[in-house]
Formats: C-alpha cells, structure tokens, sequence
C-alpha cells in the first residue's frame, strides 16, 4: 500500500490509502477536489469511500465535490449538520461502531477538538492495523497490535509559551491551541502509551507553519520510538505496508 498526503495542516487535509490490490480510501476532504482527482489519475472508481474527522474547513471545505463525483463519504451526524450538506452519498456512522470500506475495516473512535471530532482505527491486508489521529487535545484509547500510526503533531508546548506567554496579550490564542490540537509532547505521550513494537511508520501529520519544528519533531519521536518517522508533508508518499519487506 501507498500512503499519498494530498495536504496537511491548515491549508488543507486530504490522505489517500492505495493498496496494490483493490480500491483506495481516502480521509478528509479539505482540499481542491482537482487536486484528488490527479492523485488518483482521474480513475473515480478506483475510491471505495472517503473518511472525514469533522466539519471544519481545512478537513471538509470541498466535501461537495466529492459528493458530486459520487464518492461515498462517511461522517458523524453533528459533522452532517455543521456542514449542512444533503446527499444520498453521505453515510452516518457512529464512535466504536466498526463498518466495512471495500477492503478496510473502520472503527471511529472520538477525539476531544472543538467541534466533534473522529480519529479512525483502521485495518486492511495490506497496510495491517492502523490508527489516524487529527486535531484533538487528548486521546483516551490505546490500541495493541498496530503496524502503522498518523498522529498529529501541532505544536511545540515550548514554542507557544514562548510567544503566546502571560506578556504576550495573546492568552486567548494560546488556550485555543491547546484546547483542539495535539502538542508534541501530548504526541510523544500517546505513541509511548501504545504497543509500538509491530510499527513501520509513524507519520506526523498537521504541524502548524508558525509553532512546530519539522526537524525536531522528527529527530525527537524517533529517538523516543525507535521507528522510522516522517513528517507529512504535501504529496508525499511513502510505503505503509504491514511488513517492511
């Protein structure tokens, strides 16, 4: 299997899974549907589903789009309502209630965002077990067994407190950030509570421009996990196999 990052961050999130065999799957519809559709070489049928985390802009902007195409996207009842989308395509699935995409198995699991928010445990013959978590504060499950982890990784806790101190008149901005995103060191936490001892790739995802630093995040959870790490970044693609070989 082929993880290709179509975008990540606040500019735009969009992941797509190919396995060698069978149809892709896809998570998040934030950015240009042009920009998907070159990803997948304008084959429209080659797409089983699309996963969204939730409705804000950077994760859904072009949901319509791929509803237009006849994409089946599968998103929470308050996702539904906060974009205010109607569309036969639209599946509403339910946190710990696991459902079948072509070839992957899903179970949604809640994340602690601003708005409802779903990370996704994620299993296929190709890529093995896989966990996707985006934009949340905390995570309260641990999963055995994984072969894959995408985790975000916002922001430096010393970066923010650096610029947005008590001095700064920006308080507010802080506690935001800290409130829906995923710290460094709350990333660090989370992969050393999880059994990492199957992993191939850790992929860091949704790093801030302003308050993150791509080489430190990378050399400081490798050198944590012992596994290789990569730092998403647009079209990038990497193997996401279940075995290195």
């Amino acid at each position: 299997m082929k993880l290709h990052v179509v975008g990540t961050g606040s500019s735009g999130n969009c992941y797509l899974f190919q396995p060698e065999k069978g149809k892709s799957l896809i998570i998040d519809c934030g950015v240009h549907f042009k920009e998907v559709l070159n990803a997948i070489y304008y084959q429209v049928n080659s797409v089983c589903g699309v996963l969204q985390t939730h409705s804000h802009g950077d994760h859904s902007k072009y949901t319509s789009d791929f509803l237009k195409k006849g994409m089946k996207v599968f998103m929470s009842i308050e996702n539904k309502n906060e974009i205010g989308l109607e569309s036969y395509n639209i599946s509403i699935i339910e946190e710990l209630k696991q459902f079948q995409v072509g070839e992957f198995e899903v179970m949604p699991f809640n994340l602690k965002h601003d708005v409802k928010c779903l990370g996704f445990l994620i299993n296929h013959p190709e890529s093995g077990k896989f966990c996707f978590i985006t934009d949340t504060h905390y995570c309260s499950y641990t999963f055995n067994g994984l072969n894959n982890v995408i985790i975000e990784a916002n922001y430096s806790k010393a970066i923010i407190d650096s610029k947005y101190g008590a001095d700064s008149g920006k308080e507010f901005l802080r506690n935001r950030i800290l409130k829906s995103h995923f710290s460094l060191e709350n990333c660090i936490d989370m992969l050393k509570a999880n059994d990492l001892s199957q992993v191939n790739n850790i992929v860091l995802i949704h790093l801030s421009d302003s308050n993150s630093n791509e080489v430190e995040f990378q050399k400081q959870v490798q050198e944590v996990t012992g596994k290789h790490v990569t730092v998403a970044s647009e079209n990038l693609e990497i193997n996401f196999n279940k075995t290195p070989f």
